[in-house]
């Protein structure tokens, strides 16, 4: 099978060996190039074997997390999703219908924006994984367990005709590989090797669906 890219993670990027247990800042380094997705991609997610790791949708940043301690069953302490971002998941669910994208596991962050918009985007069939948690204001310690999780179910294999998607935050992926993905709502593909390996394929943004989709015969696009 022919892909697009494929930069090979054979053993994991923690740069936590060094840090301490301050919050680090988000910054993405100039020396990891993303790749946009491409119409072959969508035929190759339709016959499976891929992770789809997506940012939860749009979020209200005038209301931000209540860090250092943030009530997992309190959607208040929670930086929200926006009535935008919940129509731009339903809207992201319908295009990977349409594309017939099959999908099996779908696994998210504990944090409000990460189900909520798991839920909009696929339905109520999904797991939470507390180990998938926002790492911001984590230790080292914590940050690690998060990288590790973040790799297992990166590298672990996915049977042929189904997909697994893990739904959790930007930060997590910075962590581990050194690659902020942007805008929210974006989907990072992964191929999964095993043995804690996988190769990054593509990232596809939320306004790439109508020109991919666009460009595939007998696909009817949603406006």
């Amino acid at each position: 099978m022919k892909f697009i890219v494929a930069i090979v993670f054979a053993s994991a990027w923690l740069p936590l060996a060094g840090w301490s247990n301050e919050a680090v800042p988000m910054k993405e380094p100039a020396d990891f190039v993303a790749t946009p997705a491409s119409r072959s991609l969508l035929k190759q997610l339709r016959e499976g074997g891929y992770v789809l790791y997506m940012l939860n949708a749009n979020t209200d940043t005038s209301q931000p997390d209540h860090l250092p301690k943030i009530d997992l069953n309190d959607c208040n302490t929670q930086r929200p999703l926006t009535q935008e971002g919940l129509q731009a998941a339903a809207w992201i669910g319908r295009q990977i219908r349409r594309a017939k994208i099959p999908i099996n596991d779908i696994i998210a962050s504990p944090l409000c924006r990460t189900t909520q918009t798991a839920e909009a985007t696929f339905g109520k069939n999904y797991t939470i994984n507390n180990t998938l948690m926002y790492t911001a204001s984590m230790t080292r310690q914590e940050k690690i367990r998060v990288a590790e999780t973040t790799r297992e179910l990166l590298s672990k294999p996915v049977a042929a005709h189904t997909n697994r998607v893990l739904v959790a935050h930007a930060q997590n992926l910075m962590d581990l590989i050194r690659y902020l993905p942007k805008p929210e709502g974006i989907i990072v593909i992964f191929q999964p090797l095993g043995n804690g390996q996988f190769n990054y394929i593509a990232s596809l943004a939320p306004d790439q669906w109508r020109t991919l989709q666009s460009q595939s015969p007998g696909i009817k696009i949603e406006k």
